[in-house]
């Protein structure tokens, strides 16, 4: 294992902010994986850590191929996460919509600019990476509809699901879509929470991109698990929001992964102030719990659960 300064930022206040990385093996640029990006990313960064060690191990046993090399950046935005602030402390910008980046820009545009220059050019490109929605979600693989897609390999994951998207405008600066402009096979793991250590889903997405490797013929290894039937491949339309009408506490009726039928209770909204429950949450459709929300406290017209549907629902129209 090297450990290596993908980027340094200089600070006039503090030391230096480095970016990271951890090579194993040697020659081909086979695969990048990257870990936070955000401040509150701390599964994410956790989940990186543990595929560290299980590749110094891998290593060490010889079970590298040769001239083949895989690099792991555990944490972009080291200032974010030491106070736990989502997005860069000083001025609220996301490193995550600042790919390819630009070496002459905003401080996030630079700290881009620099770490996608050294990892532009690998073959494959695994993230870390959380949504924009707080909450759990099923553990799965997701892409953006560039073209460029891979399905087939995000199947070698072999978790349970693999959710594809049309990016929006917006979505053209990250750097899951920036790595397929460029050719690179990319993938997003998610895994179950993003601000809670969730220890059994760290440790299957780090099975999950074993298998990978190993289906690659980067890694020779006997890892267990996974979900040998083929993935479910779905897209955004696949997925039920289901919204809340009133704004008070959440307490869920339904855990994530459960299988849930139509008119079955999901969750109550209740009253902050006199307990009493402002509204039943009733499932639309039979599906899989593929979301949840878990803020405990919510808005009118949160989409406090998504669902796989399972059933077609009736439209008379």
């Amino acid at each position: 294992m090297k450990e290596k300064i993908i980027y340094e930022l200089n600070s006039l206040y503090r030391e230096p902010m480095q970016v990271k990385g951890y090579e194993f093996g040697s020659g081909e640029h086979a695969v990048c994986v990257v870990g936070s990006t955000r401040g509150n990313e701390v599964q994410q960064l956790y989940a990186c850590g543990r595929l560290v060690r299980r590749l110094k191990r891998l290593e060490e046993s010889g079970s590298i191929a040769d001239n083949r090399s895989i690099l792991v950046l555990p944490c972009v935005n080291t200032y974010s996460i030491n106070i736990g602030k989502r997005f860069w402390p000083t001025d609220n910008t996301d490193i995550n919509r600042m790919f390819p980046g630009y070496d002459e820009g905003e401080t996030t545009q630079r700290i881009a600019a620099g770490v996608f220059d050294v990892i532009k050019d690998y073959a494959i490109g695994i993230q870390f990476a959380s949504n924009y929605m707080s909450g759990k979600f099923l553990p799965h693989i997701r892409m953006m509809q560039t073209g460029f897609e891979d399905v087939e390999t995000a199947k070698k994951f072999e978790f349970p699901y693999v959710v594809t998207r049309t990016p929006h405008p917006y979505d053209t600066t990250t750097l899951n879509y920036n790595w397929q402009i460029w050719e690179t096979k990319a993938f997003s793991v998610y895994t179950t929470d993003t601000d809670e250590i969730d220890a059994r889903s760290a440790g299957d997405s780090v099975k999950g991109i074993e298998r990978l490797l190993c289906k690659e013929g980067i890694i020779k290894s006997d890892v267990s698990g996974g979900y040998h039937y083929n993935s479910q491949v779905l897209s955004d339309d696949n997925l039920c929001s289901v919204r809340c009408n009133a704004a008070g506490i959440y307490e869920a009726c339904a855990a994530i992964g459960e299988e849930v039928c139509e008119g079955q209770e999901l969750a109550r909204i209740i009253d902050s102030y006199n307990g009493e429950t402002l509204e039943t949450v009733k499932s639309p459709c039979d599906g899989t719990v593929f979301f949840m929300h878990k803020a405990p406290l919510v808005y009118s017209g949160t989409a406090i659960m998504k669902l796989v549907v399972t059933k077609t629902l009736f439209n008379p129209a």
